[in-house]
């Protein structure tokens, strides 16, 4: 349906011609339609676009009884693209001439997300802390958010084909979740870098007495040499300008005869900025790679040997994380205000939702340095 925006329009008559095609209504009667609770709402929409979307919703401005549906409705015939605002471009600019994600830049996203509690953490993740997609489509099929997490932990060991006493480096280890799994299925040992304080703090607690050194730094200023190397839900923190600084020292760090595995969410467009809202509440310069990037970043440093897509396995793993969290609010809401109770259920849902539209996909991507001689068999 062609939209037929005229300038005499009100604001609110500009966004129920937008929703049409989306079937979603202003304080209809179905789960994820908009329940307006402030008119400003609408002028503020056109004014400041994602990040006033957003800022409304913390403020209560507006509400949906299922976020994540709305969302997946709204993103799916691409309608966030008819929402355009100076300061969408400004963040554009800024990321145009401006490398985002420097060494003197690489741990304010710890500093502003990661270290924003780890009693939050331990409460809305599994018992593992794994901070990213669980694998609920393998054989068989995953039933909870831990069985989804351990499922997708040892596929990535099966795919390095991990053997006893090799070693491992985590590129962005979280809380030392993947090393310590490893280590106790495989007998493997490790290295964990991570640019979250706290996270550091918790990791090196919890696999105190274990073959694994866990690391407070940039991956730049990484040494040693390793048979094999994963990075999982780091590399959207990492940027294009870097993109081949990082393959670079991957490379470096890497044996001649390893594996790298890198697990990362996915755009399928080329962009240097994210979501301006994202950027300034969750994941402060952040950027979601595309194909072409990444290609560029690897070219002639790695050989592809495997590309594994399985982000629809995002949506159930964020409404997991959403159901612990607010299960746990009671507990939580001593420390957090109710405002940060709405941004965080905006994240989760509002993220969900990109992933059930497929605006997001999440790639596991196999590389070698020189190819694996004969041939590398994919696991699924």
């Amino acid at each position: 349906m062609k939209l037929s925006y005229s300038l005499f329009m009100t604001s609110k008559k500009k966004i129920e011609e937008l929703l049409i095609p989306a079937r979603i209504t202003l304080n209809g009667k179905n789960p994820w339609d908009i329940q307006v609770y402030d008119d400003r709402l609408y002028d503020r929409v056109f004014a400041q676009g994602a990040l006033g979307f957003g800022e409304a919703y913390m403020d209560g401005w507006w509400d949906a009884e299922d976020l994540a549906e709305f969302f997946y409705r709204f993103l799916r015939p691409g309608l966030a693209d008819k929402v355009q605002n100076f300061g969408a471009m400004w963040y554009f600019l800024r990321a145009f001439f401006t490398n985002m994600q420097n060494k003197n830049r690489a741990f304010q996203v710890g500093e502003e997300h990661y270290d924003v509690g780890n009693d939050l953490y331990k409460r809305m993740l599994d018992q593992h802390m794994v901070y990213s997609c669980g694998y609920w489509s393998g054989t068989p099929e995953a039933k909870s958010l831990a069985e989804a997490q351990e499922a997708k932990m040892d596929l990535i060991c099966k795919k390095l084909g991990l053997k006893p006493g090799q070693t491992i480096l985590d590129i962005g280890c979280g809380w030392g979740s993947f090393l310590q799994f490893a280590h106790e299925r495989y007998g493997t040992q490790g290295v964990g870098t991570t640019v979250s304080k706290e996270q550091a703090e918790l990791a090196s607690e919890r696999v105190r007495g274990l073959p694994i050194d866990i690391r407070f730094e940039d991956y730049r200023n990484t040494v040693g040499k390793f048979d094999h190397i994963i990075s999982i839900g780091m590399f959207e923190h990492v940027g294009p300008k870097n993109y081949r600084a990082y393959f670079t020292k991957a490379r470096e760090l890497l044996k001649d005869d390893g594996l790298f595995l890198l697990h990362t969410i996915g755009s399928r467009k080329k962009t240097q900025i994210t979501d301006p809202w994202i950027n300034r509440y969750i994941f402060p310069n952040g950027v979601l790679p595309s194909v072409e990037y990444i290609g560029k970043g690897a070219d002639r440093l790695f050989t592809v040997e495997d590309w594994h897509n399985f982000g629809p396995d995002y949506d159930p793993t964020l409404l997991a994380w959403c159901k612990n969290f607010e299960r746990a609010w009671p507990k939580l809401k001593t420390n957090y205000s109710e405002r940060f109770y709405r941004l965080w259920r905006y994240y989760l849902l509002s993220t969900a939702g990109g992933f059930r539209a497929r605006h997001m996909h999440l790639w596991q991507i196999l590389l070698s340095k020189k190819g694996v001689e004969g041939g590398y068999k994919s696991v699924r």
